[in-house]
């Protein structure tokens, strides 16, 4: 099956010899006019060499990569992209493990398929599509769950609704395109949490942070410990695990300060270990003098966008230089950024001029990032977006 012919203006293959998914719409020679958004284009050097074939889509990113192969994109080819994902999650021992029922199953380009996130949720397949021909394609990727899960697959849930492009004239609901509502208490570690893929943000859980909990459950023990954006408590669970002296959790969000004391009474019970805030967490910083010896600094994206950057490492700045400030001495901070354009150095950096101007002796012990189920893909390092600094204050 032949796809409609994209050239590239000269000397702007290389990107695509080098095997990155993306191409800017800069770089494109041919008249797009005639282009239906989200379908697929083969796409071919100014010396008319193929080079690969990808979903078309009017913005700056105007292409992006599925195949680097001059091949048919039928369900054969969807059924073989979701099942070498499923054998990565089985080699790293998520799937199919009784003490852990969720893990990220399929994570855009590090598992060669931009525009597409599925989380797995003990039996409940979450996707987001993050792009129209992921969107256009999302009955295959139905049909691959299905055919790779079979028994074990009891739904499928798209949450497409507030993350594809505003620009296009596609208006997706979210909604089963499988099953319905089942069972939504989660195992991870070990730990139950109660989430809701309809209503929580992202597809409902953060699991991205999975290792960072467990490592902070490691560090946990006689501290008294204080987790800001705590959103469904996670972190906060994991430290009552490791056996804190106290934990506290913070968020603006009166939704998710019940959902972390629902997860806290699930794992806990009744316990005078724990109390939740839904208060402002700058505010919450200013009022504690050195109350904590571990505190947790998960903020959400400070910036989705580079022109965003320069206030995104300025909050960094701030809400690190208050932790740092406030902290007992020999206390240790977990902070973390998740948005995908502040690099690794600069997140650093902010860091940095944090513990500068709080003038305390700081060491890093860990650099931290996400785990294994979101994978980089070697060629697209831009997929590396979750950066984490364990430092100690003395």
């Amino acid at each position: 099956m032949s796809y409609p012919k994209i050239l590239l203006k000269p000397g702007k293959e290389q990107s695509l010899k080098r095997y990155h998914p993306w191409i800017f719409s800069g770089a494109i020679k041919t008249n797009t006019e005639q282009l239906t958004e989200g379908e697929l284009v083969e796409v071919y050097s100014s010396n008319n060499e193929f080079l690969a074939i990808g979903h078309y889509q009017i913005g700056s990113i105007a292409i992006r990569i599925i195949s680097f192969k001059n091949e048919t994109i039928d369900q054969d080819f969807w059924n073989k992209k979701i099942e070498s994902a499923y054998t990565l999650r089985k080699m790293l021992g998520l799937a199919d493990n009784q003490n852990n029922n969720v893990y990220r199953l399929l994570h855009g380009e590090g598992d060669g398929l931009p525009g597409l996130i599925i989380d797995f949720y003990n039996g409940t397949a979450v996707t987001q599509m993050h792009s129209i021909g992921m969107y256009l394609s999302r009955e295959n990727v139905l049909e691959a769950l299905k055919k790779v899960y079979g028994k074990k697959l009891s739904a499928v849930y798209d949450k497409s609704e507030s993350t594809i492009p505003f620009k296009s004239d596609i208006h997706p609901k979210n909604g089963y395109l499988y099953g319905s509502l089942s069972e939504n208490i989660l195992l991870e570690y070990g730990n139950k949490f109660k989430i809701s893929w309809e209503e929580g943000q992202k597809t409902g859980f953060f699991i991205d942070q999975r290792e960072n909990r467990k490592l902070v459950s490691e560090y946990a023990q006689n501290r008294s410990v204080l987790n800001v954006f705590g959103y469904t408590g996670g972190f906060s669970v994991y430290a009552l695990r490791g056996g804190a002296s106290l934990v506290h959790s913070v968020d603006s969000s009166q939704i998710a300060i019940d959902l972390t004391n629902q997860n806290i009474k699930l794992n806990f019970g009744k316990t005078n270990k724990h109390e939740s805030f839904a208060v402002d967490a700058f505010d919450y910083l200013n009022s504690i003098d050195q109350k904590y010896d571990l505190i947790v600094l998960d903020p959400p994206a400070f910036a989705k966008h580079t022109n965003a950057l320069k206030n995104a490492l300025q909050g960094y700045k701030r809400i690190n230089a208050k932790a740092i400030e406030k902290i007992k001495p020999g206390g240790i901070i977990f902070t973390f950024s998740c948005s995908q354009v502040v690099s690794k150095e600069e997140f650093r950096k902010s860091v940095f001029a944090a513990a500068a101007n709080t003038g305390r002796n700081v060491r890093i012990l860990h650099q931290l990032t996400q785990p294994a189920d979101h994978p980089v893909s070697i060629y697209h390092p831009e997929g590396e977006y979750l950066k984490g600094l364990v430092i100690y204050v003395e």
